[in-house]
């Protein structure tokens, strides 16, 4: 048997151990708030990325950029708002997938090219953007970023296209892997998906005739936004004044939508892949009551993304659902790390247990998924201890076995606990009474899968869509060292 992953850093334990979010991207075309309306989209995504933002404008002669690290917020003040003039605009969240958390790595990015100006925000992660940079920089392309994303604009200049949409298509059909990307210059947006569709990606319009794209639809209903469609997996959107107009440059693929959005990243209130999150998730919490019943007294939800697949496993099982642990939204650095004089200070940092909810109850713990395994053991020692006489583990979706490299950043295949560990070793090491995860056959009839095969899985299966190189694992170390040696 491996060791149990351990951990000590206070940043290890004040964090989720969730995967990490991915980004979020918007674009807006045809609107004279059109910068406005980009933050208060890139507002309504910001579970999607919290390292950094940026907008980027046009006003049909220039485009116009403003970047910062942190949130929303903080970083984008009326001032620099008013500064981004234009009727056109996308916007970024990152969470860092391949490059690290600095300013330089910010998206949107914005490039001086024989095209014109060129502004690209990327949603995904490319599986081949190590050989690809590698190749550029032998071939004497200089990188500003250590992000994968840098690697399409490098392509679009060297495709010796001389129109912006076929250098975009030659450049794309170079890269692999996971993309959804809105692309501005100084008269037209385009967004653009994958041809196997991995990330979500939406198109709406205002009132007032703009055309919006989003990740979530959360970010229309802020922006008084009317859903119209998804951008299809190998579409190419480009609205200018004339009008929209629609292209697939890319041979068909399998579609391969990335299922740990339903399960875990986007917003419940969000529709995506054409279905409500909210009832997907209702639906996974039923399925998983249907198949792994225990006798208890109470429900009780890892907040928050658990919630509403634990109200979905209350309703099925006719158990009560209770509100018994309350997460604190507002957890940041700390200027102490007690060591040893508060136990288990990480978890009692951001969760915190109601007593009379769980005191002499057999109790039912719903979470969406465990991947290290050390919080949740902190928050089973919580709740034991404010006295529950049974505790039940119930996990909506199937043990994390591989990580992902199709844009979420999920610990290596050593640090998950459930492809190191059996599911009775897991339960030891929890200290639970028991524990359960639903099936992949489960998880695929809750998320209406009628397409065969439509979604991608991998991180429950290890059967990756897209081929990526045997050493994807050791990109982002290799990216690291160039911080490093920039750093020095």
């Amino acid at each position: 048997m491996s060791s149990i992953p351990n951990t000590s850093s206070l940043r290890t334990l004040v964090r989720d151990d969730k995967p990490k979010e991915e980004c979020a991207i918007f674009g807006i075309f045809n609107s004279p708030e059109a910068a406005n309306f980009t933050y208060l989209g890139l507002y309504s995504m910001q579970h999607r990325g919290q390292e950094s933002s940026g907008i980027v404008s046009s006003d049909g002669e220039h485009l116009y950029r403003y970047a910062g690290m942190g949130l929303v917020a903080n970083i984008f003040t009326e001032g620099k708002i008013r500064e981004l003039t234009g009727s056109a605009a996308i916007g970024h969240n990152r969470y860092s997938t391949t490059g690290a958390s600095f300013l330089r790595n910010a998206q949107p990015l914005r490039v001086e090219s024989h095209l014109g100006p060129i502004a690209l925000a990327h949603n995904g992660n490319l599986v081949n953007s190590w050989e690809v940079r590698s190749q550029l920089e032998k071939e004497g392309s200089i990188f500003q970023t250590t992000i994968d994303s840098e690697v399409i604009v490098h392509l679009m200049a060297r495709s010796g296209e001389t129109d912006l949409l076929s250098a975009l298509s030659s450049a794309l059909k170079k890269v692999r892997g996971a993309y959804s990307l809105v692309v501005l210059t100084k008269n037209q947006l385009i967004a653009v998906r994958d041809p196997n569709g991995f990330r979500p990606l939406v198109m709406g319009r205002r009132d007032d005739g703009s055309i919006v794209f989003a990740s979530e639809t959360c970010a229309f209903d802020i922006t008084d936004t009317t859903y119209e469609r998804d951008v299809e997996p190998g579409e190419m959107i480009v609205v200018d004044r004339t009008g929209t107009r629609s292209f697939y440059p890319f041979p068909p693929a399998k579609p391969a939508l990335c299922i740990f959005e339903y399960i875990y990243f986007a917003r419940p209130d969000s529709n995506i892949f054409g279905e409500s999150v909210y009832k997907v998730r209702k639906a996974l919490g039923n399925q998983l009551a249907q198949e792994l019943p225990v006798e208890a007294d109470v429900v009780i939800p890892v907040p928050d993304s658990a919630n509403i697949a634990a109200l979905g496993y209350s309703e099925a099982s006719g158990i009560p659902f209770q509100s018994g642990l309350i997460r604190s939204h507002y957890v940041g650095r700390t200027f102490i790390e007690p060591d040893q004089k508060i136990r288990d200070f990480g978890a009692k940092i951001k969760y915190n247990v109601v007593k009379n909810v769980v005191d002499g109850k057999r109790v039912v713990i719903v979470d969406d998924s465990i991947m290290r395994g050390t919080t949740s053991r902190k928050i089973i020692k919580m709740i034991r201890n404010a006295g529950a006489t049974e505790i039940h583990l119930r996990v909506s979706a199937p043990p994390t076995i591989s990580p992902c490299y199709y844009g979420i950043d999920i610990p290596t295949h050593k640090e998950l606990i459930a492809a190191t560990h059996t599911i009775e070793e897991i339960r030891k090491y929890l200290r639970v009474d028991s524990i359960a995860y639903l099936s992949v056959d489960s998880m695929h009839k809750a998320v209406n899968d009628h397409r065969g095969g439509g979604f991608c899985n991998a991180c429950f299966t290890s059967d990756y869509p897209v081929e990526f190189q045997s050493d994807m694992g050791n990109q982002k170390s290799l990216f690291k060292e160039y911080e490093v040696e920039e750093r020095v």
